[in-house]
């Protein structure tokens, strides 16, 4: 590649990445349909986008780290529910055609935005939830579900983790934004990667600038994460969910 579309990729990324790590998600929203507009297959730049969403995935572990923001339990609980919904929708993927399941996803995602609109003082504060086994099964299917949409259709699934993790365990936005990032950024996209990686193929050249793109973006965003307030992070979390499905609406 060329110096050219090599900087174009590292601040698209840069963008991209800074703006899902402040609001939870959606790197895929500008990185994912750019990868494709540039010439890549679609399962290509899949694949060549989940490796580069790693990289958005340490970054914010540096950061998330040194805050000790991370709760243990829920940790190994995000990551047991959600890494084989991820593998099994990776694998899934590259048979089937998405874009039934992307307009559908862009109306989901569309209402998640309207929803956190319209409710004030969700994720203002963390919430007491039930800690009844039903209600944790619930919210793993849920995530596992979840995994699934991030390991086949990737753009704007780590919005409905972090929106989740608000409503029904009861996180603010800034414990909620700071598991997505770690858990969905390192480990469901990490699966992601692998898989697809196997099973299709990945553009290598393009790499060095996207990754180097998302680990800056992923540092800085997680930065502003946890020194702006939960109000600042729900709003811009309600521009790039109706952004993002949007795009995925309108194709």
């Amino acid at each position: 590649m060329d110096w050219f579309t090599q900087s174009l990729l590292l601040l698209i990324s840069l963008v991209a990445n800074i703006f899902s790590a402040f609001a939870g998600g959606g790197a895929g929203l500008l990185q994912f349909p750019v990868l494709i507009f540039l010439g890549l297959p679609f399962g290509v730049a899949l694949a060549t986008h989940k490796v580069a969403s790693v990289a958005l995935g340490i970054g914010a572990t540096l950061r998330n780290l040194r805050e000790g923001s991370l709760q243990r339990r829920l940790t190994l609980f995000i990551i047991s529910f959600g890494i084989p919904g991820v593998v099994i929708g990776a694998s899934v993927i590259l048979f089937v055609p998405g874009r039934s399941a992307e307009i559908a996803l862009g109306v989901l995602t569309i209402g998640l935005g309207l929803y956190s609109v319209f409710k004030p003082e969700l994720g203002q504060s963390v919430t007491q939830t039930k800690q009844s086994r039903g209600h944790y099964f619930l919210g793993g299917a849920v995530l596992f579900c979840i995994g699934m949409l991030n390991g086949s259709l990737t753009s704007g699934t780590g919005l409905f983790v972090t929106l989740w993790l608000v409503r029904w365990f009861g996180l603010d936005y800034k414990r909620a934004v700071a598991h997505t990032l770690v858990l969905v950024g390192l480990f469901w996209n990490g699966s992601g990667a692998i898989t697809l990686g196997l099973m299709g193929e990945i553009r290598w050249d393009w790499l060095p600038a996207l990754l180097l793109g998302s680990f800056i973006g992923g540092y800085i965003g997680a930065h502003l994460a946890i020194t702006q307030g939960n109000r600042w992070i729900k709003r811009v979390f309600e521009v790039i969910t109706l952004a993002v499905g949007l795009k995925l609406v309108i194709g």
